[in-house]
């Protein structure tokens, strides 16, 4: 499934995605008379329960949507909200693609590097992302979001992939100079709207496998990154189980798997053109779908 956030009346509601429109679950389960969880935290906790009510309900619209029931809405109107609303964690990997390290002249690392974003970095596709007033050398970073769908605790590599509920497409914005101010990353990584995930959360029963999937990013319609999670140092599963064997991870954790090779930080320095206001970001990954951002200046 491709569920998603959006807003109506200044309230957060969950979607999903079908071939016909965007699913209103809420306004659908009232007329339909059908009991489901009626927002994203509900479903990552409610597990494969929630998702059987989900496929139940999906099943049932599908059958009825030459009837153009009101429930049924347009994808080009809503107004997404992020994928996920309330993580207790954002816990970000750098320095995790082969290319990415080699361009930076970093170090292969050995083991992951973990840095953290804050719930105040979420934003949606579709969004403005205000540059802060801090930094003229925000970057921009495509990678592949893994959102927890069970309680993590040491958890073995073999098994670490049953504990995803989903995949989503996420963007790693980053201040490189307030990043470089000092040894820890947090400061350049957890501005204000800086964590864009969206625009939909599909559900891990649909990637194969999350370690092959195509990932690129483009500003202003130029590519600028193309590769595949295959370049990955750490794999899914590897990060996963790292993870879990120093904090537990909780259903609706967010795990940001790093950034492949041509980020701007990448180039030479007198070839560096960073993010300026009106500056559209896509990030594409192979089945999760596109999420773009709009930069704009900070009010």
């Amino acid at each position: 499934m491709k569920l998603l956030q959006f807003k109506r009346l200044d309230e957060v509601k969950l979607g999903m995605k079908i071939e016909e429109g965007i699913i209103d679950i809420e306004a659908a389960s009232l007329a339909l008379g059908m009991e489901v969880p009626g927002s994203m935290e509900a479903v990552l906790l409610g597990g494969e329960a929630a998702i059987s009510q989900l496929k139940a309900l999906r099943a049932t619209v599908e059958v009825q949507t030459k009837a153009n029931p009101d429930y049924l809405k347009e994808e080009a109107g809503l107004v997404y909200a992020p994928a996920v609303s309330n993580p207790q964690k954002i816990i970000c990997v750098g320095l995790n693609y082969r290319k990415h390290a080699e361009e930076t002249k970093a170090e292969i690392p050995t083991s992951p590097i973990l840095f953290n974003k804050f719930a105040n970095a979420l934003s949606a596709h579709g969004d403005e992302v205000e540059l802060p007033e801090t930094s003229n050398e925000v970057d921009y970073e495509a990678e592949l979001a893994i959102i927890i769908g069970r309680t993590a605790k040491n958890v073995e590599e073999a098994e670490a992939l049953d504990y995803v509920f989903g995949y989503s497409c996420a963007n790693d914005l980053s201040a490189r100079n307030l990043q470089r101010r000092t040894s820890q990353w947090m400061l350049g990584k957890s501005c204000d709207g800086f964590a864009p995930i969206g625009p939909f959360l599909v559900t891990a029963d649909e990637v194969a496998n999350p370690d092959k999937l195509a990932i690129s990013c483009s500003v202003n319609g130029v590519q600028k990154q193309n590769s595949n999670t295959a370049d990955m140092i750490f794999s899914c599963s590897t990060i996963i189980s790292y993870i879990s064997r120093h904090m537990t991870l909780l259903p609706g954790d967010v795990i940001l798997t790093g950034t492949p090779e041509g980020v701007v930080i990448g180039y030479p320095k007198d070839q560096r053109v960073y993010l300026s206001s009106g500056d559209v970001v896509t990030v594409k990954i192979e089945q999760l779908g596109e999420l773009t951002v709009k930069m704009a200046k900070c009010n």
